[in-house]
């Protein structure tokens, strides 16, 4: 064997596993398609993310669905991507009517999430018609006083999303996938410390001397799931990791969301389909409260998180090994939970307060007051939250979905418990129901912006713990597929005769 076969025929051909995979013969197991749709809201829309209105006055770069449907002959599944905030829970019902009678998926096998973009288009926090019920003033906080989605907007999405999942299951063909880890620690901090007066603080400042460190963990984990087409070609991309999407690079914008797709198409080519899918990040964001410099401008900042995060994503590509990754499958979970109630006395105090000057109260409190008014009247009609717990199964990958802002440390559970070698926890999916802290969150030395009572967030103290409980009831459910392995080296027969000599010094 000479230099050149070696590296043809040796261990470096396995770095390059898409032209390894152009050379094999494409199986019959596996099928995928992909697609997208571009949802970008016009300018004068609403951005969401906040307790307040504000408006979009800029254009940045376009806000997308991207979808993915996988089919191994006997069921199929799709994932979809969305460049929102969040997806209402009604929005996505009415989709998977749309997708069921397009296609004939079943509704309980398609994942619809949002990338949680603080850029995006108006689809909440408050619904349409959400307080038609309530008294003319809680109709002029939640209308006028409140962050509202546009009616039109959300018609727009549902009828992209059908659209694009269509697209993707007409595409279907066989392909290849893979499925890995990579790790990324240098742009996702948690945002919630530890305080000397025994609480945890959100975002306390830089600086401050209070602060006596982290309260909770990061998952540095890029999760990647790879399909190349028979070509070789990179058909599409899942991408997990736990960070809020809150860069905001200016303007109309699917945030640092778009770095990422960037990143992993500069290297693996412009068709490739990247959907991104945020895991347990209810309190991590990309702010280092611990660290002395000023944050970046909000551009710089958006390359700096989606730039690493595609690299890293672009590394698991280039070192995967890909195969044909069956069974699909998905199970489903739904029920109710309760949500909190504020006492009477803040209640009251609260009704007072949203009555008077905000600039004379104090912002702070004056929106605080508003969302405990809200609550107050969603409790009226609504005082529990249905949720969904969902498992999409790709092989030996398991996508465990939850519709809340979830804490990191419930996201670290799930993948510690699962029998998974590949386990994705994905949050704001299949609906919104706000932050799920953990229940240390709420104890005597708890604390921060995510326990606060709002409209947003206002599930039962043990939420979090039912929603780990179900998503791993539902892995269990499951017996994963085997991780494709490359090809064993031929038995030994001699070493390579140019390299098996002493040193020659003369």
């Amino acid at each position: 064997m000479n230099r050149r076969q070696f590296l043809h025929g040796g261990p470096a051909a396995l770095l390059r596993p898409s032209l390894a995979f152009a050379r094999a013969a494409s199986p019959q197991g596996l099928r995928a398609g992909f697609a997208e749709a571009d949802v970008t809201p016009e300018i004068g829309m609403e951005q969401p993310g906040g307790y307040g209105k504000v408006y979009h006055k800029a254009f940045h770069d376009p806000c997308k669905v991207r979808a993915a449907v996988f089919d191994d002959g006997s069921r199929a599944v799709a994932l979809v991507s969305v460049d929102a905030l969040a997806v209402p829970r009604s929005l996505v019902q009415e989709a998977r009517r749309g997708i069921a009678a397009e296609c004939g998926l079943a509704p309980e096998a398609v994942l619809i999430g949002a990338t949680h973009s603080h850029s995006s288009g108006p689809v909440g926090m408050v619904l349409p018609g959400q307080y038609d019920h309530a008294s003319e003033l809680v109709r002029q906080l939640a209308y006028e006083k409140s962050s509202l989605a546009h009616a039109g907007y959300l018609d727009r999405l549902r009828r992209e999303i059908i659209k694009a999942v269509a697209q993707a299951h007409a595409r279907r063909a066989p392909v290849q996938a893979a499925a890995g880890y990579g790790y990324e620690s240098q742009v996702a901090f948690n945002r919630r410390l530890r305080m000397r007066n025994g609480l945890c603080w959100s975002h306390p400042g830089k600086g401050n001397p209070d602060i006596i460190g982290y309260a909770g963990p990061i998952d540095p984990q890029v999760g990647v799931l790879g399909v190349w087409d028979t070509g070789g070609k990179l058909a599409g991309c899942i991408v997990n990791y736990a960070c809020h999407a809150t860069t905001n690079p200016g303007g109309i914008s699917a945030n640092w969301i778009y770095y990422l797709e960037q990143t992993i198409r500069g290297v693996m080519g412009s068709q490739a389909v990247v959907l991104f899918l945020p895991g347990a990040c209810g309190d991590v964001t990309q702010v280092d409260n611990l660290n002395p410099y000023a944050n970046p401008p909000g551009e710089q900042w958006a390359r700096l998180v989606g730039g690493r995060v595609g690299a890293e994503a672009v590394k698991v590509l280039l070192a995967t090994y890909p195969g044909a990754l069956v069974p699909v499958n998905f199970k489903q979970r739904i029920w109710e939970i309760p949500r909190r109630r504020p006492a009477p006395e803040k209640v009251r105090q609260a009704y007072r307060l949203v009555q008077q000057d905000p600039h004379q109260v104090g912002e702070t409190q004056w929106t605080f007051a508003k969302e405990t008014v809200l609550l107050d009247a969603m409790l009226q009609v609504f005082p529990q939250a249905e949720v969904e717990v969902q498992a999409i199964q790709i092989g030996p990958a398991i996508f465990l979905s939850n519709p809340a802002e979830l804490f990191c440390q419930l996201g670290l559970q799930i993948k510690a418990h699962s029998s998974f070698p590949y386990t994705f926890p994905v949050e704001l999916a299949n609906g919104c129901v706000g932050y799920v802290p953990t229940e240390e969150a709420f104890g005597p030395h708890g604390g921060g912006y995510e326990t606060r009572l709002t409209s947003y967030s206002n599930l039962d103290v043990t939420a979090g713990t039912q929603l780990v409980k179900a998503a791993l009831e539902l892995a269990s459910q499951l017996t994963p597929g085997a991780v494709p392995e490359p090809p064993k080296a031929p038995p030994f027969k001699a070493p390579w005769s140019y390299g098996n000599v002493p040193p020659e010094i003369s």
